[in-house]
């Protein structure tokens, strides 16, 4: 049989999008764990039962099993600051936190999608991590749109190019009251994001570089050079994924780091090249019916609606 390279089968695992949850336990001592985990999952109704897995590297590992209880945080999209808190290894990851304490102690952290506060109810032994059953002893949905985790960088709920509009969208056109929902301004960014992504990504892999390392390079491309860390807002993805899209881009002789900085090879900055070319052909292809006037005007509303999210 042959032996499975684990980055490739990890990429490969990339390709089933997820939600992100942040779990949260503390043991009998008081010492407070947390981690940003994707293996979330539901296991039965009856009794109410979910699952994740921990890795046995984790320092958390033996709070998580000497805990009574835990509690799964389920983020909410505009979490990424959160999941990006508890992926990385700070000295107290609950510092800048907002949280109440539930079962056991576990932490319920604020604004989040929906929590699950469980008893450990079973742990099982499964390779280089640990499965951990809880059982559900309480719970919240909140109603927020859920962030998710897709090829390496956060992704959000799209509705599916496919679907029919429902008989109330129906409706509502028909009334053309002003609350019609191509008025909604919401709708309508989502709505281009997915109608534009659509036809672009399959562009963009067909270069052979995955949607977290195209990201990488694509930032990356006309700068002297960046950390890691000031990557993290630019690129929309978790440290872990920038430090798998680095190691890839290394390997295909892409990328270079010298004193924790990164810069693109010669090979890095033809291969983004390419990708601005698919990026500015594809953009001349979607908007060539519209004036200078009308883009630059699109260019400068979408400049202040990210300006609006900046610190």
């Amino acid at each position: 049989m042959p032996q499975i390279d684990p980055k490739a089968f990890r990429r490969a695992l990339g390709n089933f999008a997820t939600g992100v949850t942040v779990i949260t336990a503390q043991d009998d001592k008081g010492n407070r764990v947390g981690v940003t985990a994707n293996s979330f999952n539901s296991v039965s109704l009856d009794p109410a039962l979910i699952l994740w897995s921990i890795d046995k590297r984790s320092r958390s590992q033996d709070v998580f099993l000497e805990a009574s209880h835990f509690t799964v945080n389920i983020l909410s999209v505009d979490q990424i600051n959160v999941s990006n808190n508890f992926a990385r290894p700070v000295e107290d990851k609950f510092a800048e936190m907002r949280f109440t304490e539930g079962a056991g102690g576990s932490a319920i952290l604020e604004q989040c999608a929906a929590h699950f506060e469980c008893e450990l109810y079973q742990t099982i032994d499964a390779g280089d991590h640990i499965i951990l059953i809880g059982k559900v002893i309480a719970f919240s949905d909140n109603g927020k749109a859920p962030l998710l985790y897709h090829q390496g960088a956060y992704s959000a709920v799209l509705p599916h190019p496919s679907l029919k509009v429902s008989e109330n969208v129906a409706e509502y056109r028909a009334q053309k009251s002003r609350a019609d929902l191509y008025d909604n301004m919401h709708y309508l960014l989502t709505q281009a994001v997915r109608a534009y992504q659509n036809e672009y990504y399959p562009k963009q892999l067909a270069v052979g570089l995955s949607v977290s390392e195209a990201r990488l390079v694509m930032v990356l491309y006309g700068e002297h050079g960046s950390t890691k860390e000031e990557m993290l807002k630019e690129v929309g993805m978790p440290m872990r994924e920038i430090n798998v899209a680095v190691d890839a881009l290394k390997a295909k002789n892409l990328l270079e780091c010298h004193d924790k900085l990164l810069n693109l090879t010669k090979k890095g900055h033809e291969t983004a090249a390419g990708l601005c070319d698919i990026a500015v052909s594809h953009q001349s292809a979607v908007f060539d019916h519209y004036s200078e006037n009308e883009i630059n005007t699109f260019k400068k509303i979408l400049r202040e609606l990210i300006a609006r999210d900046t610190p």
